[in-house]
Parts: structure tokens; sequence; C-alpha cells
């Protein structure tokens, strides 16, 4: 017996110093593989597209509205930021990208609910993932704004700002991206897609960014009426403003859709090239185009044309090569130049900022081309030119459902705020004298070129 507890002795002491290895051992076993390399690209593209809208888009507009809106301008992208930045893991997250139905996810994430630092989306950490889709839903709230930028309440926007991004992005992302999305159908075996057209693409946001906030800002347009004919100007546009944010636009989206690879790996090298691509394609064609209807290349139309491509690259920067990044460009400069300038002849002064005019038909021109030239070499998917006939009908049946969808349930939304913030427009002096003052109590007017405006 003393030689058994002898014995028994010298094994505990020699493996005592190995227990806190094996312990190390099973709690590394035990947490998600993290992927380094993906990690750090994907924070890096969550800032890269925070940075879009802050300071990027909020420059971008504040550049294109008159000097006595700039401040105005300028706050409704911080709002929006601000406002999303709360909401969006309270309850976005979780109607966006859990498991609930086809239409809409469910509440199992509310609070965000059961995430910790362990928690794994893919190869990254799910905050991680949480915070880059996040940065989506900011910026297409505060693009649709741009559309009533020079005449919406602001009380009235930081009503209607989280209720949209509830009730319309939330599903719209979770169509598409979420589990079970009858769009884009992932993680659904054998699934034949909305109406047997099969899955529709959308790399990152066609449908989901770009024509979602280009409708619901052609819907505000037209419920708060067109911008008042007769205000006069109170400076020329700050185009200098205006392209700096284009600049930070332009870098931010290698975030947007380099990023929505979710890993640094070769698709998301191949999705930044064709974005610059396209960017370049599209305003090299909106400058030859305007220089042929009116003799002369604006600044703030080349910025359109940057964007424009930016916009219609979306979707498809996963799933094309480089030729077709190319006429995607072109498509998008040509067609949202006409468009504008029809819309413009057409309308009037609707549309404050061209938001349908650049991201509507932009997103729209990216979807339906997406469905022609999605390569399989690229993306594992075939488009129209591989024999894919199928592939563009689902593109544009997702363009019908989510016109349909934003627009509606925007109208209802403007309605339902409009009733119980008495109103959605600024009087028509306050439109006339500028809304920076009225809305905020500031100004970077000269007091003597307030006088002349007043």
């Amino acid at each position: 017996m003393t030689r058994f507890l002898s014995s028994l002795s010298v094994f505990l002491i020699t493996l005592m110093p190995t227990l806190p290895a094996l312990a190390q051992e099973e709690a590394e076993a035990a947490a998600p593989a993290f992927d380094s390399g993906d990690t750090a690209w994907m924070l890096v593209s969550s800032l890269l597209v925070l940075m879009m809208t802050l300071p990027g888009l909020a420059l971008f507009y504040g550049g294109l509205v008159k000097k006595d809106n700039v401040l105005s301008t300028l706050m409704q992208s911080l709002a929006a930021c601000a406002i999303i930045s709360v909401c969006w893991p309270i309850i976005g997250y979780s109607l966006a990208f859990t498991e609930g139905n086809g239409f809409v996810g469910g509440l199992s994430k509310f609070m965000l609910g059961g995430v910790t630092p362990d928690s794994a989306e893919g190869t990254i950490p799910e905050t991680v993932f949480i915070m880059f889709q996040m940065t989506f839903a900011i910026i297409t709230t505060a693009l649709l704004i741009g559309a009533v930028a020079d005449r919406v309440k602001f009380k009235a926007l930081l009503v209607f700002a989280p209720l949209w991004m509830i009730v319309v992005y939330a599903p719209i992302a979770h169509w598409v991206w979420g589990p079970g999305g009858f769009i884009g159908g992932v993680g659904l075996e054998g699934y034949e897609g909305f109406l047997g057209f099969g899955e529709a693409l959308d790399f990152a946001g066609g449908t989901v960014v770009h024509i979602n906030s280009g409708i619901a800002g052609l819907v505000a347009a037209f419920v708060l009426g067109r911008s008042l004919r007769d205000r006069p100007p109170s400076t020329d546009n700050n185009l200098v403003m205006s392209v700096i944010g284009t600049g930070l636009l332009w870098v931010g989206w290698f975030g947007f859709n380099a990023g929505s690879s979710l890993s640094a790996g070769g698709a998301a090298g191949y999705a930044m090239l064709v974005t610059n691509t396209a960017a370049g394609t599209a305003a090299v064609t909106w400058i030859v185009v305007e220089l042929l209807h009116k003799r002369k290349a604006s600044v703030a139309g080349a910025l359109s044309g940057v964007v424009a491509g930016l916009v219609a690259i979306t979707p498809a920067a996963g799933f094309v090569d480089f030729g077709a990044s190319l006429f995607i460009g072109f498509s998008a400069g040509a067609a949202c130049y006409t468009i504008i300038t029809v819309m413009k002849a057409w309308l009037g002064d609707y549309d404050a900022l061209d938001v349908f005019g650049i991201h509507g038909i932009g997103g729209i021109v990216g979807a339906l081309l997406t469905g022609v030239f999605a390569s399989s070499a690229i993306g594992g998917a075939s488009g129209l030119l591989e024999g894919n006939t199928t592939q563009l009908w689902a593109q544009l049946a997702s363009i019908v459902v989510t016109c349909a969808y934003s627009g509606i349930m925007t109208f209802v939304l403007l309605i339902f705020v409009r009733t119980i913030m008495g109103g959605l427009r600024v009087k028509a002096t306050t439109e006339t004298n500028g809304l920076d003052i009225a809305m905020h109590g500031e100004t970077i007017v000269e007091e003597r070129m307030r006088g002349k405006t007043a």
C-alpha cells in the first residue's frame, strides 16, 4: 500500500506541470479558428465603409446644396450614422441575419443576445461581421435622404430613419443575404429561387443598398413635393467639398465591394480591380457624353459619373471579369446621364441630389448586367453569356420585388411620420432662407449674404 501511494504521488507530481497546457489546448480547441488575415481585412473594410458616410457622403452631398443648407445636409448624414449605429445592433442585425422565414429573420439575436467574442461568421468574429453590415445599413439610410435634403424637417427625419431601417432595409437585406432569404436563398438546399428562376446575384448591395435607396428617395421626393423654383441662390455650390467627398467614396468603396468577399483572398483582390475599372470608365463616359451634349464637361458631372460606375459594379464585383467591368462602367455612365437629363426636363427639382438617377438607375443597370456577364470562373455563377438564360430573369425579378416593396413601404412610413409629426417638409420661408439657421441655429453664410437671400 505504501509503495502504491508513493508511486501515485510521483505520477501526480509528474502530471501537474502538464495540466495547464492540457487545459489551454482544450480551450483553444473549443474556440473558433479565426483567420487573422481575414479578420484584419474585415476590420479595415468596416472602417472604409463607415468613412463612405462620414465624411464621404456628407461632404459629397454638402458640396452640392446651397451654402445655407450645407450644415443641415452634413447633419442629416451624421444623424443617420448615429441612429443606425444604435438601432442596428439592437434589432436590425437580428431581423436581417438570423433564421426566421424567407421574408425576415427572427429576434434570436435581439440586443445581440448570444453574441460573444468567440462567436464566428465564417473565418471572422461575428462582432466584426455585425459592424461591417451595420455600415451598409448606415449608408443606405443616408443615401435616400439626399433626395429631400433641401426641404425635410430634421425632427421628422429622426423618426423616419430608424423605422425605415427596421421595416424596409432589414427585410430586403434578409431576402438577399440572410439565411433562407427568398431572393438569395442563402443556406437553402435545392432552392430554385423566386418564381423558379434561380437565386439572384448581389455581391455587395446593388439591390439591398442602391436600388432600395434610389426608389425610397424617389418616393420621398414625390411625397414632399419639388423644391421651390423661386428660391434665390445663396451662393454657388462648393464643389471642392464634393470632390473630396467623392474621393473618400471611391476609396471607401473598396471596403464596400472587396470587403463583401468576407476574406482577404483572391476574390477580394479581383473585386477591388473591377470596382476601380468601372468607376473610371463611367467617369470618362460621363465626361465625353456631356462634352458632346453641352460642349462642356462639368466637375459635378464627372463626380456623378464616378459614383454611377461604383454603384453599377457593386452587385457584379464578385461575379464578373475585367472586360465586363468596362462594359458595366460604360453602360452606367451613359444610362445615368441620360435618365438624369430626361428626369430634370420632365420632373424638375423633385430629386434634389439625383439619388434615383444615380443609385436607382445605376443599381438596376448593374443588377441586370450581372445576370448577363456573371462568370463561373470568377464567382462560381454563370450568366446569360455562358448559357444560363434564367439568371437574367432572376435578376429582373429581384429588381421588381425590391422596387415594389421599398416604394410601397417607404410611402406608408412617410405618411405615418407626417401624421404623427405634423408634417415632413419645412415651411416655405425656411426653405427659402435655408435650413441651417431654422433647423440647427447655425450657419456658414455671412450675414450680408443672408440679408440678400432672405
